[in-house]
């Protein structure tokens, strides 16, 4: 199982940091999902070496609008393993389920953002995993934790009756935030989701990486390969 972590400065701690608490608690890997304004510096070997857990160089594109991430996702798509779009608006979300170019919708219920039946179709077509983030559960109060509760129980369902593709994360900022698959597990339950079913989502991190390492080998060795492998093998 993996984790997708934002490391300084776009968290409070180092990917080493964080890779290593991650790997006392039992997970195989971590994913570096930084924003793309907040990039992070790191040797993703040097880390696997030392602490003997898989580093996957990711990405958040955050932009203000869709025109503005396109050309980001183009950009970073041949140099990160995993695309993610931070969502929450109803145009980003749109934007990211219809691109076969990205490989997350990240946050889609926060900031006022939604997911419907014609989103959740279209994130089916294109491949597009739904990520279902648990850190506003985990970390929010009141008000704000009970609609999280009721997003993500609202997504779930749209997700199980399309079968929609989804990765699981508790979004940590600091390796203080990490939480062990049990942990995110015993969570899950106490809100409906079954054991099983938030296990998938974090293997579906790694599953993804492995995917997409793939097709990068392929493409390096086979000059000319289209992006549109990425839909294809999905």
């Amino acid at each position: 199982m993996y984790e997708a972590v934002h490391a300084r400065p776009d968290g409070d701690s180092t990917v080493a940091r964080l890779a290593k608490t991650a790997a006392e608690y039992g997970f195989e890997g971590v994913v570096v999902r930084n924003h793309s304004d907040s990039r992070a510096a790191y040797d993703a070997a040097a880390v696997r070496e030392a602490y003997g857990i898989d580093v996957v160089e990711g990405i958040e594109v955050r932009a203000e609008n869709p025109q503005r991430a396109s050309g980001s996702v183009g950009n970073y798509r041949s140099s990160h393993t995993i695309v993610a779009v931070h969502g929450g608006t109803n145009a980003m979300n749109r934007f990211s389920v219809e691109n076969d170019k990205v490989d997350v919708l990240a946050h889609p219920m926060t900031g006022g953002g939604d997911v419907n039946h014609v989103l959740v179709k279209a994130a089916v077509e294109k491949g597009v995993r739904l990520e279902f983030d648990f850190s506003p559960v985990l970390r929010a109060h009141g008000g704000r934790r009970v609609r999280a509760i009721q997003s993500l129980r609202k997504l779930r369902e749209l997700v199980d009756y399309y079968d929609a593709p989804y990765v699981v994360s508790a979004g940590p900022r600091s390796h203080l935030e990490v939480r062990a698959p049990r942990e995110l597990c015993a969570l899950g339950e106490r809100l409906g989701f079954s054991r099983e079913w938030i296990e998938s989502g974090l293997r579906e991190w790694g599953r993804l990486a492995e995917r997409n390492r793939r097709i990068q080998s392929d493409s390096f060795i086979e000059p000319g390969v289209q992006r549109g492998r990425y839909e294809k093998e999905r």
